[in-house]
């Protein structure tokens, strides 16, 4: 029986597997339009009879066009759904609840969705647990500095609210699917990554989850005047003045093509400051209010110490922008040299990454710097903080590699994610992973699958918690082979680095 009762009514669902049901599209908040529009979640008004919950729902507004996933069309306004599968007897569900795992996507906090083929939850509930995955508001709809004008004002980081709504649904309802509501894991990759950081830190989300996993956080936060000039970038080439009232009269699509244009423009403006090398113009904000702090900061203040943490990260973490053309080109030392002045780099590390890749073009040691700078530091920063201060941390990197018709794999930003996911087959991932996987690949995914399940049920993902910085974290490869020296020498040099909340 593949029916389900939540408190708003009940749903259907479709086996994508004989024991395992899925319940896709599930309303778990309003349409955030209209006059819940740049508000706080609101709740789902009930509906009678059964709802069928087959599809996807709509994406958040957004440009991007996703393969395998639905793209966003101007009208589409239910977006605050989420998907659940759960492991199915044929009765209904399992007996005994089990752990559940939350998605977070990733996507730069301005594209991506819950229907990415990759977050398909059909293995891992097979593996034993119960997924969830969920769409929220992207790009200046979740994210966007609404300036005063409204009363009450609009709040800051409603992508985040958006979040937590759907842990508050899952405390509510994930017991009809067999899931343990005392025994959630939030789980997240790059900008998902770190919003459950920045879940882990907020009062609001208290004890809606007891374990993070927290793959490629990227960081650090905005602050209020960064997300204030943002905002009048994005008026301005919207053709607004930058109030209140034109910026909520303006479409979804006015907006996001107007943040396009912003981003472009940094893209071709050398003198833009960081945003020239890496254009994302959204993310959470430091309003000491939603978000407290930085979770680095908040974290080291021992918010967070009651949740269990596992990070990970890739070693070729930037590789993938530039394959994508999503960055600027650093190919000269010159170029190497601006780069480092301009995100106010320790004046050791170009020349300290110079000697850990001797005979590397300036291109690769930009590339290993800045996927450093973004997603690795941060995130072993983040494990240890939350470790001095009591918590329980386990850190992991993604490091496989096989060569490819084109040359080597790389272990870049995303690859992890099918193995982790154990979706490595799909068409939609090749690009990811370098081609159809092999046995080896195969074997890679069912440990990394068992990690996960592991430190979700148990809290413990199968290797020993940080004891200090000199801890080595558990590499995720082809032959499971001990940290290279790169990555603890690389660390060494980041000491002195600064991940203060962003500024103007």
């Amino acid at each position: 029986m593949d029916i389900r009762r939540t408190t708003d009514g009940v749903v259907r669902g479709r086996r994508p597997a004989p024991d395992i049901v899925a319940f896709l599209g599930i309303p778990y908040a309003a349409a955030p339009f209209g006059a819940n529009r740049f508000r706080e979640p609101r709740p789902v008004q009930a509906w009678e009879g059964v709802r069928e919950c087959l599809d996807f729902g709509p994406v958040a507004p957004q440009s991007a066009r996703l393969p395998g996933a639905p793209s966003w069309s101007p009208g589409d306004e239910d977006i605050l759904t989420l998907n659940v599968w759960a492991p199915a007897s044929a009765d209904g569900p399992v007996p005994v609840p089990v752990p559940v795992l939350v998605w977070i996507h990733g996507g730069a906090y301005t594209f991506g969705s819950s229907a990415q083929p990759d977050f398909d939850g059909t293995a891992l509930a097979r593996a034993g647990l119960v997924v969830v995955t969920f769409n929220y508001r992207l790009g200046f709809e979740g994210f966007g500095h609404l300036p005063p004008g409204a009363e009450p004002p609009y709040p800051e980081n409603r992508g985040l609210l958006d979040q937590i709504a759907a842990l508050r649904w899952v405390r509510e309802n994930i017991a009809a699917f067999g899931g343990d509501p005392a025994d959630v894991t939030v789980a997240g990759q790059s900008s998902g990554a770190a919003s459950a950081a920045c879940l882990m830190v907020m009062d609001r989300a208290r004890g809606l989850f007891r374990r993070v996993i927290a793959h490629s956080a990227v960081g650090p936060c905005y602050s209020r005047e960064l997300a204030a000039e943002t905002t009048r970038r994005v008026a301005a080439a919207a053709g607004l003045p930058a109030t209140a009232a034109h910026l909520t009269s303006a479409p979804p699509h006015a907006l996001v093509a107007a943040s396009d244009r912003v981003v472009e423009n940094y893209r071709q403006d050398p003198g833009s400051g960081p945003r020239h090398y890496n254009p994302v113009i959204y993310g959470p904000v430091v309003d000491g209010d939603i978000l407290p702090g930085d979770p680095l900061t908040a974290t080291a203040a021992g918010a967070s110490a009651v949740v269990d943490l596992l990070v990970s990260h890739t070693t070729e973490e930037y590789w993938l922008m530039d394959a994508v053309g999503s960055g600027a080109k650093v190919t000269t030392d010159e170029q190497l040299t601006r780069f480092a002045q301009v995100f106010n780099l320790p004046d050791d590390l170009v020349p300290g990454y110079r000697e850990l890749m001797p005979d590397a073009p300036a291109l690769d040691i930009h590339l290993a710097l800045f996927g450093d700078l973004l997603f690795s530091e941060y995130t072993s920063r983040l494990a240890e903080r939350h470790a001095q201060t009591g918590g329980r941390a386990f850190t992991s990197c993604f490091a496989r590699q096989r060569k490819g018709p084109e040359g080597v794999v790389r272990a870049w930003h995303c690859a992890d994610i099918p193995f982790a996911f154990g979706n490595l087959t799909l068409p939609g991932v090749e690009f990811l992973i370098g081609g159809p996987p092999d046995t080896a690949d195969h074997e890679l995914s069912r440990r990394m699958m068992g990690a996960w399940v592991g430190f979700a049920t148990t809290g413990d993902p199968g290797w020993s918690p940080l004891d200090g910085p000199t801890t080595t974290p558990h590499v995720w490869d082809t032959a499971d082979s001990p940290a290279g020296t790169r990555h603890a020498a690389a660390r060494a040099l980041w000491r002195r680095a600064d991940f203060s909340p962003l500024r103007p």
